[in-house]
């Protein structure tokens, strides 16, 4: 693999764990404002992060074609890095999803006992 390509590859895993960073910032404070009942702004945050995990998942697919068209294809350790944190950030995101779900819920539910009262 030429320096070139092997500088190219490096800025694009570096692109995708920013990304990637991005999706973890964004679903972060998603949580916090669904735990304090603001869902309208943390589901916006929730369409953000989706939106940087999707860039993140384009630049591996990208990178990975690529290689795949290469005689000698070389995956650096940076992308290797990279795959992880994206893939880790993948998972946190979903069980966001999931907890943002259960509060919502649970909203509903505290508000539906004070109007009984």
């Amino acid at each position: 693999m030429s320096n070139n390509i092997a500088d190219n590859r490096n800025a694009q895993s570096m692109q995708i764990i920013l990304h990637a960073g991005n999706a973890r910032e964004a679903y972060t404070k998603a949580l916090d404002l669904a735990e304090s009942g603001n869902f309208c702004d943390a589901d916006s945050l929730l369409k953000e992060a989706e939106t940087e995990l999707t860039q993140a998942h384009r630049l591996q697919t990208r990178i990975l074609q690529d290689a795949i068209e290469e005689d000698d294809p070389c995956i650096p350790i940076l992308l290797i890095h990279a795959q992880d944190t994206m893939m880790s950030i993948d998972s946190e995101y979903r069980m966001a999803c999931r907890f943002i779900s259960l509060y919502r819920k649970l909203n509903t539910t505290e508000e539906l006992s004070l109007i009984h009262i």
